[in-house]
């Protein structure tokens, strides 16, 4: 779906009421009124701290924290394992965050960060209990990349009617492409019947 906004009337257009499932995203505020099953991605999270370990000294070591963090996460659960461990993982990672999150901080821009990532504390470690979750929405933005740039470069998608034919071709190939299915192929055999 292509929308000027983000807020919570398009999650409930897009998602309904009906909608039970975990958003992983970046920590948009409408997410957390819309739903409580959030996990919030650490890529950006990542991406963030390095970015300010790049700046400010006082923040390298928070990156490196960070980066100890999820990679030790990542590895341990690489083997699936059973619940009891993935209990006990989130119990020690949300220790180890909640640690580095109470540490006393000079620089504001880091104290902004440690603001962001306490605000959103109970969903940096979903994706530990339920293995169905990702820790990052990179897949997610990986898949809408391509439409975002067409719709940039395709004038069509300046009047309502353009977008909607645009969205419908575009969910229907990622759905195919999802499903591991040959989109000309399928193209061919809707066009053909």
């Amino acid at each position: 779906m292509i929308r000027k906004s983000r807020g919570i009337k398009v999650l409930m257009e897009v998602l309904t009421r009906k909608f039970r499932g975990t958003i992983v995203c970046d920590g948009w505020k409408p997410y957390a009124k819309f739903t409580k099953n959030i996990q919030r991605c650490w890529a950006h999270l990542l991406r963030e701290s390095k970015d300010l370990a790049l700046k400010i000294p006082e923040a390298i070591p928070i990156h490196r924290a960070l980066k100890c963090i999820y990679e030790r996460l990542i590895d341990a659960l690489k083997d699936d394992p059973p619940p009891e461990v993935r209990k006990v993982l989130w119990y020690m990672a949300r220790a180890m965050l909640k640690r580095l999150i109470e540490g006393k901080y000079e620089n504001g821009n880091i104290r902004m960060l440690m603001s962001k990532i306490s605000n959103g504390f109970e969903y940096w470690f979903t994706f530990i209990i339920h293995p169905d979750v990702e820790p990052t929405n990179n897949r997610a933005e990986r898949a809408i990349r391509e439409h975002v740039v067409q719709r940039k470069i395709i004038g069509t998608l300046r009047n309502d009617r353009g977008t909607s034919i645009h969205e419908r071709i575009m969910t229907v190939l990622a759905t195919w492409s999802l499903l591991g299915l040959d989109s000309v192929q399928m193209l061919r055999l809707k066009l053909s019947s």
